[in-house]
């Protein structure tokens, strides 16, 4: 269970009118954490990940070099 007073929102992207993608940072078990995560009606759904640091920066080398392929095929 995420402790909203420990976790702060960085990011809201809606989707529509009663769903939004929320990126928070925080600390789970004394290790800074990045959570993703779809939120319903405001409530947090199972679908998201909850990594750490060196996870994150694994993921967004990933992350940009997806999009590098895709700008580049256009």
């Amino acid at each position: 269970q995420m402790n909203n007073e420990e976790f702060k929102t960085v990011i809201r992207i809606p989707r529509n009118a009663t769903s939004e993608l929320l990126l928070k940072t925080g600390v789970y078990w004394k290790i800074p954490v990045v959570d993703i995560r779809w939120y319903s009606d405001g409530k947090p759904t199972k679908k998201g990940i909850r990594i750490n640091m060196e996870e994150l920066q694994t993921l967004t080398s990933a992350l940009n070099k997806m999009l590098g392929d895709v700008s580049d095929s256009n």
